[in-house]
This record gives C-alpha cells, sequence and structure tokens, in this order.
C-alpha cells in the first residue's frame, strides 16, 4: 500500500464507483479535492455558476441514464446551503446524488469560523446520509457506504463534508482492492405475487398505475410485458411517464388534477382494481382520495417499507424492487396464460382506447397571441420519439404533461415533489452531459426561467447544446408591473433593468437579449405558423455554435387550462375536445 492524501483516495473511490462527472464551485474549503482532481485526471468537472445550480445538474445527469450518480461540489458553509434544494429535490423524487463540501480544520468546528456551518445536520433531513468525517482514515468507508446506501432500496442523495485538514492528511490506501458494496434491494416472494395475481384475477376492470420507481429500477420492459400478457391498462404517474410509450394500445393516459388527460381520469374512475408498482400517490396524482379510492381495490408495491400505507392503506402491500416484482408477476402471468387461467379483459381494455380516442383535448388553436397547446402541438411534430424532455414547476409543466408525447423511459425528466424555480435550466444541462447524442428540450415559463439564467453561460463556456423553449404567458410581466405600482424592490427589476425592450411591454425582461448576453442563441416567436422554422433554427444552431439555443414563445396572458380541483371527476377544462385528429397534437390512432 501506499500513503496517499484522504482526497486522493476520495477521487480514486469516485473513479473505481463510476461517478466521474462532477457539477460544482471551488472554494478555500474544497480547493485541495479541486486538486485532486485535477491530479487524477479521471474526473469531468462542470464549473457551475451558481452552486444550487450545480446540485441540479447532477440530478439531470443521474436521471438519465441508469446507473449514474451526479456528483456537486462545494464549500460548507454558503455552498452546502445552496445546494440544499438540491438535496431535498433529489431526495423527494428518489435520486442519487452525492453532495461533497469543504469544511472548516475539526478544530475549529463550533466555533464559528469563517464558512464553518454544521452542514450535515442541515441536510440530514432531505439525505439518506449526512455526516462530517472527522477522521482521514474514515474517508474510505465513508464514500463505500455512501455509494452503498445511494444504490440500495429507494435511491436518495448523500452529503459527505470534509474538513480541509482530513482532506490533506495522509492515510494508508490501495485502490486496487477497494470494491463498491453489493446493493441491497428487497426482493417479492414468491407467495405474495401469487396472492396479488389471484386478487387481481378477480377483477373485472383492472388497470396498473407505474410511478418512478419503475423507471429507476430500469424495469419498464418488464411493466409493458406484464401489461401485455394480462391485457389490461397502464396509467403512468408523472415519474413514471414514459415506462410504456404513449402510443402504445394499453398506454391509457395520465391520472391527476392538472398533469393529467381526460380519457386517464374517465379510465381511472372506471376501474374497480389498482396494481401500483413504485409510486408513492402523490396528491396531485389522487385529488381527494374518497373518490380516488372509492369501490376500489389496491395493491400497492415499492421498495420503501414506510410508503406502504402512508397516504391510505392498500388491500394489500408488498415492499420489493419494482423490477423484481415485475418479473415475477411476469413469470407467473405467463404460466397462468399457458394454463388458459387468465380473464379475458378485452372489452375492458376497448372502453379504454375508444375513451383515448374520443376524449383527446383541441390543440389546434390559430389565435394570437399563441395559445400554449398550439406550441405543445407544434412540438410533438417538431421532436422525435427520441428527445429528452425537463421541466419543473408551473404552466410549462402542466401544459407539457397534458399536451407532449413520451415514449421512453427517462425521456421526460420532470422534477415532481419539490419544484423549486429555476430546476429546468441546470438539470438540462446535466441531461445534455449525460445524453450528448439526444435532443434535449427544457419547457419553462418565463418565471421559472429568470431563477438561474446565469446557467446559460454555462452551457456556452462546456459547449453544451439543448433547446429551452420559454413559453412567455407575461407572468414576469405582472410581477414588474405590481413592482412599479407599489415601489416594490424587486429583484428582476434590478437584475434587468437595462435589457428591457418596448416590444416586450408587458411581457417582462428580453430572454433573447439575455441569452445572447451569455454566450448562448435565441429566437422569438409570436405566430404559431413559425413555430416550424424556429425549431429547425435552433437545430441548426445548436449544431454549428455548440451552445443552448433558446426560442422564446409570446403567449396569451390567461389560458384555459386545467389547473386544479378537488377531485379527479371534477376537472374543469374549458376548450373544445377535438374534432377531428388535425386538433391534437400528434395524429395517432388507437384501435380498438
Amino acid at each position: 500500500m501506499s500513503k496517499m492524501r484522504a482526497v486522493d483516495v476520495a477521487v480514486a473511490i469516485l473513479e473505481k464507483e463510476g461517478a466521474t462527472q462532477t457539477f460544482g464551485v471551488p472554494g478555500a474549503a474544497i480547493n485541495p479535492f479541486y486538486s485532486a482532481m485535477r491530479a487524477h485526471g479521471g474526473i469531468d468537472h462542470i464549473l457551475a455558476r451558481h452552486v444550487e445550480g450545480a446540485s441540479h445538474m447532477a440530478e439531470g445527469f443521474t436521471r438519465t441514464k441508469a446507473g449514474n450518480i451526479g456528483v456537486c461540489i462545494g464549500t460548507s458553509g454558503p455552498a452546502g446551503t445552496d445546494m440544499m434544494t438540491g438535496l431535498y429535490s433529489a431526495w423527494a423524487d428518489s435520486t442519487a446524488i452525492l453532495c461533497i463540501t469543504g469544511q472548516a480544520p475539526v478544530s475549529k468546528l463550533h466555533k464559528e469560523d469563517f464558512q464553518g456551518v454544521d452542514i450535515a445536520s442541515i441536510a440530514a433531513p432531505v439525505t439518506k446520509m449526512a455526516v462530517t468525517v472527522l477522521e482521514a482514515g474514515q474517508v474510505p468507508g465513508v464514500f463505500q457506504k455512501a455509494f452503498y446506501l445511494m444504490r440500495s432500496g429507494r435511491p436518495g442523495p448523500v452529503l459527505i463534508d470534509l474538513p480541509i485538514d482530513v482532506q490533506l492528511t495522509e492515510i494508508e490506501f490501495d485502490i486496487d482492492t477497494y470494491e463498491p458494496l453489493a446493493v441491497a434491494r428487497p426482493a417479492a416472494s414468491v407467495a405474495q405475487l401469487k396472492k396479488a395475481l389471484a386478487m387481481l384475477l378477480q377483477a373485472k376492470r383492472p388497470v396498473i398505475i407505474a410511478g418512478g420507481g419503475v423507471i429507476n429500477a430500469d424495469a419498464s420492459r418488464e411493466l409493458v410485458q406484464l401489461a401485455e400478457v394480462l391485457n389490461i391498462p397502464v396509467i403512468p404517474t408523472l415519474m413514471g411517464w414514459g415506462s410504456i410509450p404513449d402510443d402504445h394500445r394499453l398506454a391509457a393516459g395520465m391520472v391527476g388534477l392538472m398533469t393529467s388527460h381526460r380519457y386517464g381520469n374517465a379510465t381511472m374512475l372506471e376501474s374497480d382494481f389498482v396494481l401500483g408498482i413504485g409510486n408513492r400517490w402523490a396528491n396531485r396524482h389522487t385529488g381527494g382520495l374518497d373518490t380516488y379510492t372509492k369501490g376500489r381495490t389496491f395493491i400497492h408495491i415499492d421498495i420503501e417499507p414506510t410508503q406502504i400505507g402512508r397516504i391510505f392503506s392498500p388491500d394489500f402491500g408488498i415492499v420489493s424492487d419494482a423490477g423484481a416484482a415485475l418479473r415475477g408477476l411476469v413469470e407467473l402471468a405467463r404460466h397462468y396464460q399457458a394454463e388458459g387461467g387468465l380473464p379475458d379483459w378485452e372489452s375492458w381494455v376497448e372502453s379504454c382506447v375508444h375513451r383515448k380516442n374520443t376524449l383527446q383535448r383541441k390543440t389546434h388553436f390559430d389565435n394570437l397571441p399563441m395559445k400554449p397547446q398550439r406550441v405543445y402541438e407544434e412540438m410533438n411534430r417538431a421532436f422525435g420519439t427520441e428527445t429528452r424532455y425537463v421541466t419543473t414547476i408551473g404552466l410549462s409543466q402542466i401544459a407539457g404533461a397534458q399536451f407532449l408525447n413520451v415514449f421512453h423511459p427517462r425521456h421526460w425528466i420532470n422534477c415532481g415533489q419539490a419544484g423549486p424555480l429555476g430546476w429546468t435550466l441546470p438539470a438540462a444541462l446535466g441531461v445534455a452531459v449525460a445524453d450528448p447524442m439526444k435532443t434535449v428540450v427544457g419547457l419553462s415559463g418565463d418565471y421559472d426561467f429568470q431563477f438561474m439564467i446565469e446557467e446559460l453561460a454555462v452551457g456556452a463556456q462546456f459547449h453544451i447544446p439543448y433547446i429551452h423553449i420559454v413559453v412567455n404567458n407575461s407572468y414576469l410581466g405582472l410581477i414588474r408591473q405590481a413592482q412599479r405600482r407599489f415601489d416594490m424592490d424587486y429583484q428582476v427589476s434590478l437584475a434587468f433593468e437595462n435589457i428591457n425592450s418596448p416590444e416586450l411591454e408587458g411581457y417582462g425582461v428580453d430572454h433573447v437579449k439575455v441569452a445572447e448576453g451569455l454566450g448562448c442563441k435565441a429566437i422569438r416567436v409570436r405566430e404559431a405558423d413559425d413555430l416550424q422554422a424556429a425549431f429547425a433554427q435552433a437545430r441548426e444552431w445548436m449544431a454549428e455554435f455548440r451552445v443552448p439555443v433558446v426560442v422564446e414563445v409570446i403567449l396569451e396572458r390567461v389560458t384555459n387550462i386545467s389547473m386544479a380541483a378537488a377531485e379527479i371527476d371534477a376537472v374543469i377544462e374549458f376548450e373544445a375536445l377535438a374534432e377531428t385528429a388535425a386538433d391534437v397534437p400528434t395524429a395517432l390512432s388507437f384501435t380498438a
């Protein structure tokens, strides 16, 4: 064995564990770690403009491909607290990211040293482990445990805080003898799966609810196999969208109060049996539980034991990795099929397909300013089935989920539970870093977009091309008007005071000018007939300049898109149903 600094040990372990993509901002207390990364040479690094942005880049990177773990790096005090939003977001959406912070010397802890804070205590509620390493000899074991925890059970983030003197202390270490710990994931027993299937076989109108756990388990293929063997519809959650292709006959649409489809809600209300796999019954999916659960039998399968019964008590609960459960159910279902023991649910499936064909919403509007429905219709036409969409909170997310089409897992990368403003832009950069061969499209409203707009400079500096569509319905403009009216000291007025355009009166800042000032390309669209040309121009600029391209679309200020209701049977949607295939985002037909 040879002696090396603890930070050199940590960097060697990152490479051995396969976590070789980092995002961060250097600073005094973490600079030894940066020196180790430079000396080691096997770790890639993207310099963020804001440390919270680095944490969201790590999230996007992790969620793009199975097995990825994004790493975000900063100092312990302000950088660590800045990254807390990313840790919360990753924890809420079951995403494994590793946050590494540099801390004051051990002897200065609890002495209010410069930028010294008990970051481990702050991070503890939103991580699977948060620890300040006090002895250099513990560094190998702490990093080994971190990767074990991030990958085992329900995935989630970990924070490792390294005092600067611990980083610089030399310890004995041999990377050739280091091995990652075996990952632990619970698996359903045969008896449990037999009971679940026996209950399912008694149903007349069953559905499968597929959550993000199916995608985390890389088990979308097994989900589709189970649905096809049983011939029953699948309803993906917002986090599970893409686990079954939207154009699959058994894809029954999404359910909920906002990010849902009329036909999805209608099918859910007609069902009598629900098999939930890898989902957590989020409130925007269920709405009022009395309506959601009435007259239905529920089985809940989830990898995290404390999720079973958290929202409501199922009729039967199973703690299992989604992949293990689905593989076992497929095997059992095929056995029953060979024995002729499966019910015939074809008439139920036909009724679901009929709803899907007849309850599509109209999107082909020629209004000026544009309705958002038309924007997503044109996006479906412009971007292929391999496009990865990235979005967070707001009307852009809601409308995207209502009108876009997704055909593969990990192609709808959405911040679900936390929904912090500004998440989309840095997360999209992380996605584009993880998969530079596919088109990445970020979706933001004008308000969300301005929160981390400085990260566009990261895309320009590191040549990370992607398309960011900003649907501007003047929300930021309304805020600015309120600021002027009430003399409020609003940050956007100060930050963008000199980049307003007279032509955008009432619509906030000039996003085209901002993007170009940060080294990117941008284009503004006012008329629906110009969208296809704008998207084509964005692709050309991405290929030529290798930078992010912003497409700002000016929308009407008030749009009657469904926002919320108390129950899934009371969602108010004012616009008309589609009369022809040309009125919907795609002309897909679902044969009964």
